[in-house]
């Protein structure tokens, strides 16, 4: 795996720690328990660091040396992926190293990795986790990605082995990113566009979706905040998990509490919880509740180890997930496998897991009135909110465990070493016992 700024082994609730590690992590994980090796590599953003960390048996974290050794933010980060490119040429040069199949995570993953790739023979998987088009259509002049992101992503999606999609809207968005860039002078008329386009401009494409650890997140368990002043003797309590940034929407539900009485908002996110005064983000929403009248049922409680987030979910009456936009969402899952009900925007990855009066409810995006109006039947009917939150579980662990995505990952993998035909066995390393992925 390539994943340039998201290190599996990096602590979550930075402005660039979140999904993206995780997924990277847990697939990393569940591919391992299947078999094979799996190596990661990321960029070296701390000195110290050591050049190749084990995470567990059958997952090793190869920090590259590509740009200065310390944090930087990853719209920072093209100008050294040359430089990561040249780092993985020179180790997949070596066949003894060479992996069968690349998984790059984020575009700029994989303009490195498909760099590598065209040079070594090896095939590379993209997985986008966010497309620019996506972010630059929401974010306008606050995007502060690479103006050459869009046209990067259309290419990749054009000539990688294999697109990995984590939900059915990105597939729709994919379709529309390689048109507009095919449209300035490729011919792509057809009475069947899709398959015009699948066959002749898009790459192989999968879709797979983001999962979750349904062992940790689970409805047994605590159920009380590790957050010992967050409870106001409230009768309801709303939980949201993110990072805290603009477009995630946390003010959304804000601005719905002034109508939920008795209700408060408990967010998760960000930095430590003593540091949130100097974050941008947490001030602004701190003087909107104050704005609002809510400013005693509104609690920033700052990052939470990975390892109480179920507590935290099981306390909540509904998760609430409100994003501008999503390419997946992780926290809708954790919370749904924790039998909690989630009402989310309907957007992105959460048109394909939650389902609307079933295991939760979707909403416009930014429309604080309609995400009320979505929460009152919930925390006003108690066993209306259970029957969401038994259906939501049955429905993760029917779909959404990680040994089934890593299952559906690997059968992707396979038909890429098919298609390529580098294989005269099921795969090239086989005499090890393990795989190299």
């Amino acid at each position: 795996m390539v994943s340039e700024h998201a290190s599996p082994l990096a602590a979550l609730g930075g402005v660039d720690a979140g999904g993206q590690n995780v997924h990277v992590a847990a697939l990393a994980t569940a591919l391992a328990r299947r078999g094979h090796d799996v190596e990661v590599f990321t960029r070296r953003d701390d000195a110290s660091a050591a050049q190749r960390v084990t995470m567990l048996p059958g997952v090793d974290v190869v920090h590259v040396d590509a740009g200065p050794p310390r944090a930087l933010p990853k719209d920072d980060l093209l100008v050294w992926m040359p430089a990561f490119a040249a780092e993985l040429v020179r180790r997949w040069s070596d066949p003894l190293l060479a992996p069968d199949v690349v998984h790059a995570h984020f575009w700029m993953s994989g303009v490195a990795a498909l760099e590598a790739g065209r040079a070594t023979g090896v095939p590379v998987a993209v997985t986008f986790h966010a497309l620019g088009s996506v972010k630059r259509r929401h974010q306008g002049d606050d995007d502060s990605s690479p103006l050459v992101r869009v046209r990067l992503e259309a290419a990749l999606a054009r000539e990688a082995d294999l697109v990995v999609a984590t939900c059915t809207d990105e597939v729709a968005e994919l379709v529309d990113l390689v048109l507009c860039d095919a449209s300035a002078g490729a011919d792509v008329a057809s009475s069947d566009p899709f398959e015009s386009l699948t066959d002749d401009l898009l790459a192989p494409l999968r879709v797979v979706p983001c999962g979750v650890d349904v062992e940790h997140f689970c409805p047994d368990g605590p159920r009380a905040l590790p957050v010992p002043d967050a409870a106001r003797g409230l009768r309801h309590r709303l939980v949201s998990v993110s990072r805290l940034v603009e477009r995630k929407g946390v003010d959304t539900i804000v601005r719905a509490l002034p109508v939920l009485e008795g209700t408060e908002l408990v967010v998760v996110g960000g930095g430590e919880r003593e540091d949130l005064g100097r974050d941008p983000e947490a001030v602004r929403l701190r003087a909107l509740a104050g704005d609002l009248g809510v400013g005693e049922r509104v609690h920033l409680v700052g990052r939470v180890d990975h390892a109480d987030l179920p507590a935290v979910l099981r306390s909540a009456d509904a998760v609430v997930a409100t994003p501008w936009y999503e390419p997946f969402g992780l926290v809708p899952l954790e919370a749904m496998a924790c039998g909690v009900p989630v009402v989310g925007s309907a957007v992105g990855g959460l048109l394909d897991t939650v389902t609307p009066g079933v295991t939760g409810e979707l909403v416009p995006p930014r429309d604080p009135a309609a995400l009320a109006a979505a929460l009152a039947p919930l925390l006003a009917d108690p066993t209306l909110a259970a029957r969401y939150g038994r259906a939501a579980r049955a429905r993760v662990v029917e779909r959404y465990g990680w040994d089934r995505v890593a299952a559906a990952t690997e059968e992707a993998f396979a038909e890429v070493l098919a298609r390529r035909d580098v294989a005269a066995g099921p795969l090239r390393h086989a005499s090890s016992g393990r795989a190299r992925r």
